[in-house]
């Protein structure tokens, strides 16, 4: 392993320390965090590939290549069929019992699980970017990827998630995720 590959999983591991101690709205974690790496990357593209070919998304298939050429991706999820207790109406619901009433298993035909608690899905949102902000401090180049977030949940890597997003990162001379073709 050359020392860009080892530097890039050491700020991939950093990059989930600063998603598990960004603020949340509430004080409430429910955030789920991994790293991948090596052959379970090739398992993610594939699946990312079939999903896309399945639902007609070909970004999905040109993103697999960029998790393909990946030095690791990080990728968080959310628990957002939990609730806040707040009765804050953002999810659509006059109260948070009426959303978790209402809370549907991820199916075939929809990449996530819903409806989601809007406290949550904002402190996946501050996670998020507080794990790029990571790479950047550190110049490991990063992309926020939906379609590996998808293809995670699909292998149900993050249980009990309902929403992911994945950051693949690479260190390299250029910037792989950038400047892509499809």
């Amino acid at each position: 392993m050359n020392p860009e590959t080892r530097a890039a999983g050491m700020v991939a591991d950093l990059m989930v320390l600063s998603a598990r101690t960004a603020p949340k709205g509430k004080g409430t974690d429910s955030i789920s965090a991994i790293v991948k790496s090596g052959d379970e990357l090739n398992s993610l593209a594939d699946e990312m590939k079939r999903i896309g070919e399945r639902d007609g998304m070909g970004f999905f298939s040109r993103d697999a290549e960029n998790i393909r050429s990946a030095d690791a991706c990080v990728i968080l999820g959310c628990a957002g069929g939990t609730t806040s207790d707040l009765n804050c109406g953002g999810c659509g619901y006059a109260t948070c019992t009426e959303m978790a009433d209402a809370w549907q298993e991820r199916d075939q035909n929809h990449p996530f699980s819903g409806p989601n608690c809007v406290i949550k899905m904002a402190d996946l949102g501050i996670a998020v970017g507080s794990a790029v902000k990571t790479a950047a401090m550190h110049n490991l180049d990063n992309r926020v990827m939906y379609s590996a977030g998808v293809a995670a949940l699909s292998l149900d890597w993050l249980p009990g998630c309902s929403v992911a997003y994945a950051i693949p990162v690479r260190a390299s001379g250029k910037n792989i995720f950038f400047d892509r073709k499809g």
